[in-house]
C-alpha cells in the first residue's frame, strides 16, 4: 500500500484513558509512520497537579504548550510521516479550557496562554488527520484503573467528565480540521485484530480513498 508517497500528519486525540498511547503505538509499526509520544512521564508539575489542580495549573498548561508546539514544529519539518499521541490543539481546547472554566487559572494567565497558542499555530498547518477516540466515562475509569499510574487514580469522576463534554465541543465547534471520529467502548483493537482492522479500514478510506 502506497503510505509513503506523500509525508502526512496524524493526530490521535481522546480523553485520560482512552487508549491513545496503544492506537499510536500500532498505527505506527502498521503504516510504518514515526511515533511522536506525549511525555507525560516527564513534565516535572505533573504529580503536584494532581495533588493541588488550581496551584499548579497555569505552569503545567505551559509545560505542555511549549512542548506541544515543540513537537509541532519537528513533525511540519519531518521527511517522515508522522503519528502524533494528543496534539496541541486538544491541549489547548480541552485541557485549559477546562481548567479555565473551573475556575483553575484567572483572566491574565488564560489570555496570556491564548495569545501565545495563536501566535504559535498562526506559524503551522493542521494535521492531515485527527482521529478522535470517543469514551465514555467508566471505559476511561477502567483503562485508568488497568495501567496503574498512581497520580491518576485520585482524578475525580466529574473531572473525567467535563474533559469529555469538553472534547465534544472541541471536535464539533472548535477544531478546523479533518477529522475521523471511532466509538471505543466496544473495541479491543490491542488484543482483537478484526477490531483493529476496522479502524484501519476506516484510516484508509479517510486518507487514500481505499474501499
Amino acid at each position: 500500500m502506497p503510505h509513503g508517497l506523500y509525508v502526512m500528519h496524524i493526530a490521535i486525540a481522546g480523553n485520560i484513558g482512552s487508549g491513545k498511547t496503544t492506537l499510536t503505538t500500532m498505527l505506527a509499526k502498521r503504516y510504518g509512520w514515526k511515533p511522536r509520544f506525549e511525555s507525560v512521564d516527564y513534565n516535572p508539575y505533573l504529580e503536584d497537579y494532581y495533588k493541588d489542580i488550581k496551584r499548579w495549573s497555569f505552569p503545567m498548561e505551559v509545560f505542555f504548550l511549549k512542548e506541544r508546539f515543540k513537537d509541532l514544529l519537528e513533525i511540519s519539518r519531518s521527511e517522515e510521516s508522522v503519528v502524533q499521541d494528543r496534539s496541541i490543539y486538544e491541549g489547548v481546547y480541552v485541557f485549559t479550557e477546562n481548567n479555565y472554566a473551573m475556575g483553575n487559572l484567572d483572566n491574565r494567565d488564560y489570555e496570556t496562554y491564548m495569545e501565545l497558542f495563536e501566535d504559535m499555530t498562526d506559524a503551522v498547518r493542521f494535521p492531515d488527520l485527527m482521529i478522535y477516540l470517543r469514551s465514555s466515562v467508566s471505559h476511561l475509569v477502567s483503562n485508568i484503573e488497568k495501567r496503574g499510574r498512581e497520580y491518576e487514580q485520585r482524578m475525580p469522576l466529574d473531572y473525567l467528565e467535563n474533559l469529555n463534554k469538553r472534547y465534544e465541543e472541541f471536535i464539533k465547534d472548535k477544531y478546523k480540521g479533518r477529522v475521523l471520529t471511532i466509538d471505543v467502548d466496544h473495541l479491543d483493537y490491542q488484543h482483537r485484530p478484526k477490531d483493529f482492522g476496522f479502524i484501519t479500514d476506516k484510516i484508509d478510506r479517510e486518507l487514500f480513498g481505499l474501499f
